[in-house]
């Protein structure tokens, strides 16, 4: 039975044959550690971060690619904003939507380190009125931060009203972009966005393992880790310079060399035309689900509202259960659970029993929509 993969909010699959062809020719052609010494692999492999992070800066329109450092995963890059910018005594302001990578720190923090949160509610579709977040402010408030779109409903949040809010009130805005960055337009400047937070392996059709953050210049940061950079290794004291300062260590280089083969596929493709078409395929699964009587959807159901991100139940059936289905009888993947953001699930109502998720991708086709309509109206039939 082939395999038809529907879990791109999870991780993108496949991955464009130059993501591939990038990481295997660094691994077996290349293979130098950048910045540790003046030899050409080295060289090279130097040459290649400086291409992705230049890549990265024209993609959000940063002004100076040095403030990008490179990180494992979005999570580790919202660790580093939060840990590196707060001080206890400090307000916090999210949204009740946010994933764990950003509610686990702050909770933590908020236990342990004296920080104080503010989640401001959003509404049952997942949907957040900047106005809430402007009555959130208060006088010891330091930062906003914030998902850019759901990784439950695929709800888009109004980040550029809500990065003016920060602006106007000299707050940092951070921004945990994993469910949008190279599907939507993301402009550092127009968007007042402070420190962006990105991961590799969704949208921007890279690896695991890679991903990054924007540090606005000016913004004082403590290093999260210390070690070996390459540079001023005559002194014990870390550099305090970006990216340096952020990075210490050995970096993912193959994965590096793979996510910017994935930025160049996308500027190559046009991120509108890969958005346009992922935004077809969730209107029809959505449009399939809703009219199986025993299906209840979640979300927005104005496309233009959200990413191509489809969570659902069937009426009587444990999601993990359909999950398990779909895959079992018709080589469906697909997410169920919590998914990782059990403040959303309280939000739209999902807490106590979950949902299954369908996420389709850029390489995904009507079909494979067409085949996950009938095999959920199969799946329900059993139930009703």
């Amino acid at each position: 039975m082939p395999s038809v993969y529907l879990d791109n909010a999870a991780t993108t699959f496949p991955k464009p044959e130059e993501v591939y062809r990038a990481v295997d020719h660094f691994n077996r052609n290349l293979g130098g550690n950048p910045g540790r010494g003046s030899n050409k692999a080295t060289l090279q492999a130097g040459s290649i971060l400086m291409d992705c992070r230049e890549a990265l800066a024209d993609l959000f329109n940063i002004r100076d690619s040095a403030h990008i450092a490179f990180t494992l995963n979005i999570t580790e890059a919202i660790n580093i904003a939060l840990k590196g910018l707060l001080k206890p005594g400090d307000h916090v302001i999210s949204s009740s939507m946010e994933h764990n990578s950003i509610a686990r720190p702050l909770y933590a923090m908020e236990q342990c380190f004296g920080i104080e949160w503010t989640k401001v509610p959003c509404a049952r579709d997942g949907s957040l009125d900047p106005n809430e977040v402007r009555k959130a402010i208060q006088p010891n408030s330091k930062m906003i931060c914030i998902l850019h779109a759901s990784n439950l409903t695929g709800t888009i949040m109004p980040i550029e009203e809500i990065g003016k809010i920060a602006r106007e009130h000299e707050l940092l805005f951070v921004l945990d972009t994993a469910q949008t960055a190279g599907l939507i337009p993301i402009d550092v400047e127009k968007q007042y966005v402070d420190v962006l937070a990105f991961t590799g392996h969704k949208g921007l059709l890279g690896p695991q393992g890679t991903g990054g953050i924007y540090l606005k210049p000016g913004l004082e940061i403590k290093s999260f880790k210390q070690g070996g950079t390459g540079s001023l290794s005559e002194s014990l004291e870390h550099p305090a310079f970006m990216p340096d300062l952020l990075e210490s260590g050995t970096p993912n280089t193959p994965g590096i060399a793979g996510l910017l083969a994935g930025i160049q596929y996308i500027k190559q493709e046009g991120m509108d035309k890969i958005h346009q078409h992922e935004q077809r395929l969730c209107r029809m699964l959505m449009d399939g689900l809703q009219a199986i009587p025993q299906v209840e959807l979640y979300g927005p159901d104005e496309i233009r509202r959200k990413t191509a991100v489809v969570s659902f139940n069937i009426k009587g059936m444990d999601c993990g259960e359909l999950s398990m289905g779909l895959d079992h009888y018709y080589g469906i993947v697909s997410r169920s659970g919590l998914h990782c953001a059990p403040l959303a699930h309280q939000t739209i109502g999902s807490y106590d029993i979950g949902a299954c998720r369908l996420s389709p991708g850029y390489f995904n086709r009507e079909e494979d929509i067409a085949l996950a309509i009938r095999a959920v109206d199969e799946l329900a039939s059993k139930y009703a």
